[in-house]
């Protein structure tokens, strides 16, 4: 019996997961060390991913897709995170720029846009801006009527797969005196006239994923809005809960990969005569590894197994996301630690993935996010039952 908690996967994930294994094992893992010491974006993954079917794993059937459950995809994203945090990354953002179409598109835009993602093509979500991340309801770019169509102005940044995507799901003012209820999301492709992406990110971690912005002075048609108008911000919170699951996945296959890269070097190096594995101050860090890590794949599955079910997992969600980041540092900082020296040193995966990690508390929502929505959320449920 393995000491790791391992999930009861039906036939389906189970076989996600298998071919996700396959994939990381001959395509992304050995890629992993060239993309983050080039800061390249792997073109060849992507048509791995395309290829296979992970590109648009979450995409129903009839758009081109797999009708993957979220459970299938967690499976899958954690497998690459493993071997390729960057991968696993790029895997999360295809995903998350499927959602917004998902949940609020029109038919035309879920048959166009879903169909393009499905063969890998991208589409990213640009909802933060330089001045507004945690705050999404402050964003300053705006939408005003013009014509048939809106202008849309102003500046995103942060946007995951930016620059790679051809698509971007904008999230702009409309209704500036409404605050975070006067939001509305367009589709903008970047091709067209007053799109422009002139700045990628020098990132510390995931350096082979592309994070960019993208200027905006650009008129674009009302077919190109994305549900209701001035009601985007909670299509935004709802792409985000997922979103989040997603991300604890990410962290959790980096968890699981410093595990293995600690694990290994703890009973393969050997000091005052012995494995160092035999020491205490060694084993009893794995043993917390090993438990924190099970507790938080425990988390994670469930809370992918709530949205499969249709329940609400905004809490959940919160709380998969907040714990998995956190003990992927953990366990990151505790790799570094038994690779000593060498795990301070480039090309060491522990060095890797101790930068890769740091991002996973940060974006989707920073872990003080999570504890604000979960802390509000107590003090509503303290207030009712009073």
């Amino acid at each position: 019996m393995p000491v790791i908690w391992e999930p009861e996967l039906d036939a389906g994930a189970a076989s996600w997961r298998k071919l996700a294994a396959g994939l990381t094992e001959k395509h992304f893992a050995p890629l992993a060390e060239e993309l983050d010491r080039e800061q390249r974006y792997p073109w060849e993954s992507i048509e791995v991913m395309a290829e296979h079917g992970l590109a648009g794993m979450f995409i129903p059937e009839a758009y081109g897709g797999r009708a993957a459950s979220l459970t299938e995809t967690v499976a899958v994203v954690e497998t690459v995170g493993m071997g390729c945090s960057s991968t696993a990354a790029i895997l999360c953002a295809l995903q998350l720029g499927a959602f917004p179409v998902l949940l609020a598109g029109r038919e035309d835009q879920k048959k166009f846009y879903l169909g393009e993602m499905a063969r890998g093509v991208g589409t990213s979500f640009a909802l933060s801006e330089r001045s507004t991340g945690s705050d999404a309801a402050a964003i300053e770019a705006t939408g005003v009527q013009e014509g048939d169509g809106w202008r849309l102005r102003g500046e995103k940044y942060w946007i995951g797969n930016g620059g790679a995507s051809r698509y971007y799901v904008t999230f702009v003012k409309t209704d500036p005196a409404a605050g975070g209820r006067g939001i509305s999301a367009f589709m903008v492709d970047r091709e067209a006239e007053g799109a422009t992406i002139d700045e990628l990110s020098d990132k510390m971690g995931l350096r082979g994923t592309q994070t960019s912005n993208l200027k905006l002075d650009i008129v674009v048609p009302e077919e190109a809005r994305v549900g209701e108008p001035n009601r985007a911000l909670r299509l935004a919170f709802q792409t985000l809960n997922v979103g989040r699951i997603m991300v604890a996945a990410q962290s959790l296959g980096l968890a699981l990969g410093a595990y293995r890269e600690a694990a290994s070097r703890a009973a393969s190096r050997r000091a005052f005569g012995k494995a160092i594995i035999e020491n205490q101050g060694i084993s009893f860090k794995l043993a917390d590894m090993a438990t924190e890590i099970s507790a938080a794949r425990m988390m994670l599955y469930e809370a992918a197994r709530a949205y499969d079910q249709g329940r609400d997992v905004a809490n959940l969600g919160a709380m998969a996301k907040l714990y998995c980041s956190e003990v992927a540092h953990r366990g990151a900082d505790v790799a570094v630690q038994i690779w000593g020296g060498f795990g301070y040193c480039k090309p060491c995966v522990a060095e890797r993935l101790y930068r890769d990690q740091r991002v996973l508390e940060i974006y989707e929502g920073t872990s003080e996010i999570q504890r604000l929505v979960l802390g509000r959320a107590i003090q509503k449920e303290v207030e009712e039952a009073a």
